[in-house]
């Protein structure tokens, strides 16, 4: 049977990049943010739950969602965040097991920016956490995103600290720049192949 494996990181800890290295070892990944855009435009019952919940402005005349909207709406307002992410996050967990059911492989990838702040990490034979300096985290975020290191510091706080997510993890990459990855992620890929 196929094993379900997470792997999340804060923001600019580079779980996307290791994700990648995963998936070139032929590891069927399943990235959920992503696939969560896709569903927020396709799936009927969830367009009705999100017009329902923050009215018909959450989506555009064409149909695409009102992304830049929906942000400033929850993004300062943590009760309208729980509200987004209680109609959402069920949802894409349950599309994510159908992809999951679907595999033939010894194990899929799931990356997810809230693995644990979703509870769906519960859900999975074993989570990765991807972790960076905060120096490096700040750094990485300004190039990509081009914006200020308050700015970048403000979005960290919004997530759930690397303490708390260390404590739920079953496997730890360190992804500073420094420390080869290929070696960590390879033993991490044998561990799982043989439990």
């Amino acid at each position: 049977m196929t094993k379900n494996i997470g792997i999340t990181g804060g923001i600019g800890t580079g779980k996307s990049y290791v994700s990648k290295i995963f998936k070139a070892l032929g590891i069927p990944f399943y990235d959920a943010d992503q696939q969560a855009k896709s569903i927020m435009v396709s799936n009927e019952k969830l367009i009705l739950l999100l017009k329902d919940a923050f009215g018909p402005q959450v989506y555009l005349e064409d149909g695409t969602l009102n992304r830049k909207w929906l942000s400033s709406e929850v993004f300062n307002n943590e009760n309208k965040l729980k509200l987004l992410n209680s109609i959402v996050h069920p949802i894409v967990i349950e599309a994510g097991k159908d992809w999951a059911n679907r595999q033939m492989a010894p194990y899929t990838l799931k990356e997810a920016a809230l693995l644990f702040e979703s509870g769906s990490y519960s859900l999975l034979d074993a989570t990765i956490l991807v972790k960076a300096p905060l120096d490096v985290r700040i750094d990485r975020v300004m190039k990509r995103d081009n914006i200020k290191r308050e700015e970048v510091l403000k979005r960290i706080a919004n997530q759930m600290p690397e303490e708390e997510k260390e404590k739920l993890a079953d496997y730890i990459i360190i992804n500073d720049g420094v420390l080869p990855l290929l070696p960590q992620i390879e033993k991490i890929h044998k561990d799982i192949l043989s439990f």
